[in-house]
Parts: structure tokens; C-alpha cells; sequence
């Protein structure tokens, strides 16, 4: 399931981990796809710490805060776990 923060969208604040943490919870067989809000690197994290199944980088990307390639290997070398914000 694809949930965008719409307060978030597009303004590369972070993303709202706590809203993405809790629909992992309430829907555990769902695989969240989270977007709004991805700035860098460390968002990624705090969304695969959330719980999301994956996360949607539009601006960041589009912007050049990031490649696709710096997101996986940055991924690739991240501590599985991370604090939610």
C-alpha cells in the first residue's frame, strides 16, 4: 500500500515515521510503501526502521540530494535498526 503524508509531500522535512510505524502495526500483512517528506540518506533509514517496505525519494532524487546508487549503498551498510522519529 502506497500512504503519503500529504503535509509532507514534496517539502523534504523527513518523512513521518511514526505515522508509517503504526500502520505496520495495525496492518502487519500490508507492505507500506511510505512517501513524503525523503531529504537524504538517514530518511531512508528512519523509514526502514518504521517498518515500510519501501520508500518513495522523488524530490530528494530529482533535487540531487542523492543517487540511487549512494541510497543503496548507504542502505546496503546502515544498521538494520535506527530510532523513529
Amino acid at each position: 500500500m502506497l500512504c503519503t503524508d500529504i503535509s509532507r509531500d514534496g517539502d523534504m522535512r523527513g518523512p513521518n515515521g511514526l505515522l508509517y510505524q503504526m500502520l505496520v502495526a495495525r496492518y502487519p500483512r500490508l507492505q507500506i510503501q511510505a512517501s513524503g517528506g525523503v531529504s537524504g540518506l538517514e530518511d531512508l533509514l528512519m523509514a526502514r526502521a518504521s517498518g515500510a517496505a519501501a520508500v518513495i525519494t522523488g524530490k530528494a532524487l530529482l533535487e540531487g540530494q542523492f543517487t540511487v546508487e549512494q541510497a543503496l549503498l548507504y542502505l546496503q551498510a546502515a544498521p538494520w535498526q535506527a530510532p523513529v522519529e
